[in-house]
């Protein structure tokens, strides 16, 4: 995912001290690559260099107003949850939503990066999960 960042030096730390690991090999003076996992890979471009792969007048949107997407990231325990928001906000990163549980099974917060971008992160417990929709369905058909 290619997302735009103001102050490279800001965005970067960001990434860092949730612990991704910088890409030497795709980073440069316009972009700094950090691999997530080893499926997935975030592109943090300059705004000028974002904005060069855009068309029709449009320009890069940082967090501002209105959200276009969460970046959903999966952990695997409430307590990785509690880590990851813990770390950023050690980190000088604004915490966007606190941790809590949404719905059976399913624990989750978010932190917006220093441009804006959300970042959440969700535990889900597929036995709770499962638990508590069967209940729910349960009800219903009574």
């Amino acid at each position: 995912m290619n997302l735009p960042r103001r102050e490279a030096a800001k965005t970067d730390c960001f990434y860092q001290a949730l612990g991704f690991q910088k890409n030497d090999m795709f980073s440069d003076e316009n972009a700094t690559s950090w691999m997530l996992s080893d499926e997935i890979f975030v592109m943090s471009l300059n705004e000028d260099f974002y904005n060069g792969f855009l068309v029709n007048g449009d320009q890069a949107s940082f967090g501002e107003g209105s959200k276009q997407m969460l970046n959903a990231l999966s952990a695997e325990s409430s307590e990785e949850v509690d880590t990851f928001v813990k770390n950023a906000s050690e980190n000088g990163v604004a915490i966007y939503r606190e941790a809590k549980s949404d719905a059976p099974g399913m624990y989750s917060a978010a932190v917006a990066d220093p441009d804006g971008h959300v970042w959440e992160i969700v535990y889900m417990d597929m036995s709770a999960w499962a638990e508590g929709n069967e209940a729910g369905t349960d009800q219903a058909n009574n």
